[in-house]
């Protein structure tokens, strides 16, 4: 029978600042602490200090420092994490007078990163965050790390890289940087080929455990590891899902979003992130029962931005209708609430998605000769069709709907006066007024 591993024992410190929002400050100390048992540890103990700056060579006062030496020996603790990201200096220090391990908020992300990635890529994005993360910091906790045997800190190369010298870490990162350069390629022509097809691409994003993998699941009826927990999933998925009407689209899960997303994360991670960067629509998914979600939705907004994804229309889809306690609010246009548990909830969601990828469509009417049953074809997968009635006098369909501007169907109806031909009504075969 296998044994089973003692969780780690962890001390969680904060600094607050005096200047700041209090309320905010115990939302990011709950949130580490999710992060640990994430992580798989167990927290015995928490330190805070409200301090107008954490302080430049311990990040808490000396005093404090103290406390914290006597509390792990005390309550036999097997690490300490702080809710920051601490400078090399600052670990250095603290590290040498602690003799234990110590991570940083950063560090305990890209741990957990370590753990979830299952892809060739999402591993190579892992460490090359890790070893640039770690390449500043080799001095100070080698000893230390030495003398474990595995646990939060260690996984991914953190065990072994602090061993070796910069040089070959940073040969490492040249050979993963490579490594990754193939993988962006065949990406990047992957998502060409998608575009070439026409395919309408709808990128799902939400901060960490807003319940995206658990909507792509209800509406695709894939098998995307959903749990509740963060950072449940790490590598992108991507399915073909039919609107009400019939037009095609591809749905795409994204990894999970957090406040202080680490930047070694966003730098690695940048290949996935594009495949929000190259969508046509974003579908936000906010845990509207969260206690801070109006936070967690700013977060997502700010990280769009950064991405330069922000101008991408959007739709908000305020999750988890079933766990909110009191009145709810929306923050953003257009929105839905509800729980992605739900079968009416999730009709109404594509009902709702189908709507508002519609505003940002031209409006058509076309007839279409009944021997062009290819193009027929076309036009239901790749528009927002409405009405269809077939006119004997001429032996022609006549559609009405929407297109997306500039796509390819779209051209076809303006250029194809073969198959475009007028609707004898008046108007134009293509109508965009």
């Amino acid at each position: 029978m296998k044994e089973k591993i003692a969780k780690q024992r962890i001390i969680l410190v904060g600094v607050e600042d005096k200047q700041g929002d209090r309320q905010s400050f115990r939302h990011r100390m709950d949130e580490l602490a999710s992060l640990t048992e994430t992580a798989g540890g167990v927290v015995i103990s928490r330190m805070e200090q409200a301090l107008d700056h954490p302080v430049s060579a311990t990040y808490i006062g000396r005093g404090k420092l103290e406390e914290l030496k006597k509390m792990i020996a005390e309550l036999e603790a097997d690490l300490t994490i702080f809710n920051g990201e601490l400078t090399p200096s600052q670990l250095r220090n603290i590290g040498n007078e602690l003799d234990s391990l110590v991570l940083d908020r950063t560090q305990l992300i890209l741990d957990i990163f370590a753990q979830r990635a299952q892809s060739k890529e999402g591993k190579l994005q892992v460490e090359l965050a890790q070893l640039s993360y770690l390449l500043p910091r080799l001095r100070g906790q080698g000893h230390i790390m030495s003398r474990l045997g595995g646990g939060i800190g260690t996984r991914g190369p953190g065990e072994t890289q602090l061993e070796v010298d910069q040089r070959h870490i940073r040969q490492r990162m040249d050979d993963i940087k490579r490594q990754l350069e193939q993988v962006v390629a065949h990406r990047t022509r992957y998502r060409d080929r998608r575009k070439r097809n026409q395919a309408f691409q709808v990128a799902l994003v939400g901060y960490t455990n807003a319940g995206k993998s658990t909507l792509l699941n209800q509406v695709t009826n894939a098998d995307v590891f959903a749990e509740d927990q963060l950072f449940a999933t790490l590598d992108p998925t991507t399915k073909q899902i039919s609107l009400p009407k019939g037009m095609h689209v591809l749905l795409s899960d994204t990894v999970g979003f957090i406040q202080q997303l680490p930047t070694t994360l966003i730098a690695a991670f940048r290949s996935t992130l594009e495949e929000v960067t190259a969508a046509d629509f974003i579908v936000h998914v906010v845990d509207a029962s969260h206690e801070d979600a109006s936070n967690h939705e700013a977060s997502v907004a700010d990280l769009l931005k950064d991405l330069d994804a922000h101008q991408i229309p959007q739709l908000t889809v305020y999750n988890k209708q079933d766990m909110i306690q009191g009145d709810f609010f929306a923050l953003s246009t257009p929105s839905i609430l509800l729980s992605a548990h739900q079968k009416n909830d999730v009709e109404r969601f594509l009902e709702k998605l189908e709507r508002s990828i519609e505003d940002g469509f031209i409006p058509y009417q076309i007839a279409v000769p009944a021997y062009e049953g290819k193009f027929l074809h076309r036009l239901k997968q790749e528009t927002i069709v409405h009405e269809e009635h077939f006119r004997e006098s001429d032996e022609h369909y006549v559609i009405r709907g929407y297109a997306q501007p500039g796509s390819s169907i779209y051209n076809v109806m303006i250029d194809e006066k073969s198959i475009a031909k007028e609707v004898n009504d008046g108007s134009e075969g293509f109508n965009s007024n």
